[in-house]
């Protein structure tokens, strides 16, 4: 009787392959037992949520040019190096060194309604320091980077600027939502130096009401002075922006963040030569570093691990590549992208064909499939090829939709294979994008063991039958 759950899964399995057309070929039969074993190794022997735990509470905090980002490199060169693989090695590349400095201050000063009050808050990455004395200043609330540049300089000169703009609520696709509100946290304190604001504040990119500010990287443009940028947390935005509709409201600022010369740091690669056709490789990956604050634990700590356990799956049961298999942990994705373009580089330079890649960036939740891009060229033919394999994934709640990719394999789109972005359920991820909160303990363990199995069956499919 021990059997009867895997015989009623193979079952299922199966009789959905048949129901579209697969019954009279016996080669997609295998492919569904094949994939059946992945899930079953992945969920009884995963090593991902251990590697993770490692990542988030031995090393903690990875931002990129830091004592934690060595560490994490060395860790995971290790644990690819005890897989057995047939290389394993670092790929260096030079990053931004920030540092954030003291405990930032934003307190509202002398308001008539309430007196004075901290607002919760975070340097965004990248920002300058107000120096030593803070800054203090009357404060002016906008909507977006339009109504900014519509008020001029006479209304802004001398002021702090308050970005408020919401993540939509009405996107299911909440990176959808993000995507909408984060100019104003990337290009607002530019635009806003632009017309002589003294420092600019953001609300948090998350459609959760809560008292965790989120940081994130902000963008200085070249030739304009650079001013400080701190991001609020949404309850106190929403204070903000009801003390600002009432009266004239000063805010004193403190912070001392601050950029560091660069710093070298590196990938870490690990890959098992194809048998046949190596010259094509797949590459499944995730970015090393995180933020300074929380764990880095879905951002992007369980990209990288899942990317490291589809190698350990495959391996552990005995399957032999045709292509080269490549798992890459890139440094630097938050602040600068510096790993993804280092990779890009030495790939280009190789004369490499990156057959597939697939970057999971979108935490480590339940997976419901994954995007795809490429080039226009090749995109439609590729992708109808793996359009036939969705019988074969769909037992598992996975779908395939045209879409992104990532920001650290964005580049490989020149080579002319097809981009991947692993596509989990994403409703909680930007209550704990940017912020302490993103820990190991808000991981679940399954979930993150789902998107590698996921990963894996995608791999051993595109290995498989290729996508010419």
């Amino acid at each position: 009787m021990k059997f009867l759950p895997y015989l009623l899964s193979c079952f299922f399995i199966l009789s959905s392959l048949f129901s579209v057309g697969y019954a009279q070929s016996a080669k997609y039969e295998e492919d569904a037992r094949f994939i059946r074993k992945i899930y079953d190794e992945a969920m009884t022997q995963s090593q991902a949520y251990e590697w993770l735990r490692s990542l988030t509470k031995d090393i903690g905090a990875r931002l990129g040019g830091s004592p934690q980002a060595a560490a994490a490199v060395e860790y995971t060169r290790q644990m690819l190096d005890t897989m057995a693989l047939d290389s394993v090695y670092l790929q260096e590349c030079m990053v931004p060194h920030w540092v954030r400095g003291e405990k930032e201050v934003v307190r509202v000063v002398n308001s008539f309604k309430m007196g004075s009050v901290d607002l919760d808050a975070l340097s965004l990455g990248n920002s300058i320091g107000t120096g030593p004395k803070g800054v203090t200043a009357p404060v002016v609330e906008v909507k977006s980077l339009d109504e900014l540049e519509a008020l001029g300089r006479e209304k802004v000169e001398g002021k702090i600027v308050f970005f408020n703009r919401p993540m939509d609520p009405r996107q299911m696709n909440t990176f959808a939502a993000y995507g909408g509100a984060v100019d104003q946290r990337a290009l607002g304190a530019s635009r806003a130096s632009k017309l002589g604001a003294v420092a600019a504040l953001v609300r948090s990119m998350t459609n959760g009401l809560d008292d965790i500010p989120h940081t994130g990287g902000l963008m200085y443009e070249e030739g304009v002075m650079p001013i400080p940028g701190l991001g609020i947390s949404t309850l106190d935005a929403e204070l903000l922006s009801s003390l600002v509709a009432a009266e004239e409201v000063r805010v004193y600022i403190r912070n001392t963040s601050q950029m560091m010369s660069p710093k070298l740091s590196y990938n870490v690669i690990g890959e098992i030569k194809g048998s046949t056709k190596p010259e094509e490789i797949i590459l499944v990956g995730g970015h090393l570093d995180s933020w300074d604050v929380g764990e880095g634990a879905h951002d992007d700590g369980s990209g990288c691990v899942q990317s490291m356990e589809v190698l350990r799956l495959l391996k552990a049961l005995g399957y032999q590549p045709k292509r080269t298999l490549r798992c890459v942990l890139f440094m630097n994705e938050e602040n600068g992208l510096a790993g993804g373009r280092a990779y890009q580089v030495a790939s280009d330079a190789a004369g490499e064909y990156h057959m597939a890649a697939i970057e999971s960036d979108h935490g480590g939740f339940t997976p419901r499939g994954f995007t795809a891009d490429g080039d226009a060229s090749i995109f439609t033919k590729k992708f109808r090829k793996v359009n036939k394999w969705l019988p074969l994934l769909e037992p598992y709640g996975l779908r395939l939709a045209k879409g992104g990719s990532g920001a650290d394999i964005n580049g490989l789109k020149s080579q002319k294979g097809l981009l991947f972005g692993l596509e989990p359920d994403t409703q909680r991820y930007f209550d704990y994008h940017h912020t302490a909160a993103d820990v190991l303990e808000v991981v679940n363990k399954r979930e993150l063991d789902s998107g590698a199995a996921a990963m894996a069956a995608l791999v051993y499919l595109l290995d498989k039958y290729g996508l010419d």
